[in-house]
C-alpha cells in the first residue's frame, strides 16, 4: 500500500530522504483518482454554464459566487465518485478498465475511502448550503442520493439504468442556475434537457468500447441477443437526432444570435454523425470517434450558449 512505501521511505538512509515525496505524491494522486476528476471536469463546465447563461448580478459578485459555486459543486461531485467505487469495489476489479482504480487494486483501504467520499460529499452539500443557497445544495443531495442509491445498483439489473443516471447526470446545469438566480426558469431546463440527452450516445460508446468488461462483472448496461443492436440505435444515434432541433430553440426563442445557432446546428449535426456511424457500424473504432466527439460537442456547445446569451 501507499502508506506502507511511506514508512519504508522515512526509514531510508540520509541520502535518499527525496522518497518520501514520492510516497506522499502516491498518496495524493490515489485520493485525487478517486474523485473521478476527468468526469468533475465536463460537471464544473456545465454547472458554469448554468450559471454564466445570464445572471444579472455585478461582474464581481458574479465571479465571486460562481467560484463558491464550482467548489461545492466539485466537492460533492468528488464525493459521489468516491462513493460510488466504494459501492462498486468487488466489481471494478474484475473489469480491466477499473481495476487499476486505488480501492480496486487494494491501494487504499475501503474504510478510509468510505470516509473520504462521506466527508467530500457532507463538506460539498454543507458549503452550497452556506456560501451558496439552499436551493444548490438540494439539487447537490438529490443527484448524489439518486446517483448512488438508483443508478448504481440498477447498472446490475437492467439496461434502463442508463434512463435513470440520466436524470441526476444533468443537474449540473440546474445547480449553476440556481447559484446565479436563485430559482429555474425554462431555460435552465433546456440546458438540463441537453445534456440529459447527451449522455445517452456519450454512454454508449463506453459500454459498446467496454462491452466485454461490463459483461465479465455482470453489469446489464447492454441487452443480450438481437435487443442490443436496436438498443444502440435509439439510444445513439436515435438520441441524438433530438439535440439537432433542441440546439436551436434558442434561436427560435431569440435568446440567441446568429453565430451561436449556426454554430450549435454544426456541432449537433456533426454529433449525430458520429452517434450514426456507432448505432449502424457498431465497431470499437466507431466507438471511440463518438465518445472523442461527445467530450468536444458538450463544452463546445455551451460555450456558444454562454457567449450567444442574451
Amino acid at each position: 500500500m501507499a502508506s506502507e512505501r511511506t514508512i519504508l521511505a522515512l526509514n531510508a538512509p540520509a541520502g535518499t530522504r527525496e522518497k518520501p515525496a514520492v510516497g506522499v505524491y502516491a498518496i495524493v494522486s490515489d485520493y485525487w483518482a478517486l474523485t473521478k476528476p476527468e468526469v468533475n471536469l465536463l460537471i464544473l463546465i456545465t454547472t458554469s454554464a448554468g450559471y454564466l447563461a445570464g445572471p444579472t448580478r455585478p461582474a464581481g459578485m458574479r465571479i465571486l459566487l460562481l467560484l463558491r459555486t464550482l467548489l461545492g459543486t466539485l466537492l460533492v461531485a468528488g464525493g459521489t465518485g468516491t462513493l460510488n467505487q466504494f459501492l462498486e469495489r468487488s466489481f471494478d476489479s474484475q473489469m480491466r478498465r477499473t481495476a487499476r482504480r486505488p480501492l480496486a487494486s487494494g491501494r487504499i483501504e475501503a474504510r478510509h475511502v468510505l470516509w473520504f467520499g462521506i466527508l467530500l460529499s457532507l463538506a460539498g452539500v454543507a458549503y452550497l448550503a452556506l456560501a451558496v443557497n439552499l436551493l444548490t445544495s438540494f439539487l447537490a443531495v438529490i443527484t448524489l442520493l439518486s446517483y448512488l442509491f438508483l443508478y448504481t445498483p440498477l447498472k446490475r439489473k437492467t439496461p434502463l439504468c442508463i434512463l435513470v443516471g440520466a436524470f441526476p447526470g444533468a443537474v449540473p446545469p440546474l445547480i449553476g442556475w440556481a447559484a446565479a438566480r436563485g430559482r429555474l426558469d425554462r431555460e435552465a431546463w433546456l440546458l438540463y434537457a441537453v445534456v440529459f440527452l447527451w449522455q445517452f450516445p456519450h454512454f454508449m460508446a463506453i459500454a459498446w468500447m467496454y462491452r466485454e468488461d461490463y459483461s465479465r462483472a455482470g453489469y446489464l448496461v447492454l441487452p443480450a441477443g438481437r435487443m442490443r443492436d436496436r438498443f444502440v440505435v435509439w439510444q445513439s444515434f436515435g438520441v441524438s437526432l433530438l439535440l439537432i432541433p433542441l440546439s436551436l430553440i434558442p434561436a427560435v426563442t431569440r435568446e440567441a444570435g446568429v453565430f451561436c445557432s449556426v454554430g450549435a446546428l454544426i456541432l449537433s449535426a456533426l454529433f449525430c454523425y458520429y452517434s450514426y456511424l456507432l448505432a449502424f457500424h457498431r465497431s470499437n473504432l466507431a466507438a471511440r470517434q463518438l465518445l472523442a466527439a461527445s467530450i468536444v460537442y458538450l463544452p463546445a456547445l455551451f460555450v456558444l450558449m454562454m457567449f450567444g446569451a442574451r
